[in-house]
């Protein structure tokens, strides 16, 4: 299966990365470096669902 999502902004891959790692372990889900298919789709939810949820924390905070 091929990912064609067009990267708006390149550069803030290894960021979302970072966050998703971040987000994954404070949710209580293991990632490994590279390929993380095997997980469940209910961890891959969580790990989705809380990024969604802090960033848009981050933007509510910021329009205050």
């Amino acid at each position: 299966m091929t990912n064609n999502n067009k990267k708006l902004v390149p550069e803030a891959m290894s960021a979302l990365d970072k966050f998703k790692y971040e987000v994954a372990s404070e949710v209580g889900v293991t990632l490994k470096d590279g390929y993380n298919g095997d997980i469940s789709a209910k961890d891959a939810g969580k790990i989705g669902g809380n990024m969604v949820r802090k960033m848009i924390q981050q933007v509510e905070s910021q329009m205050k």
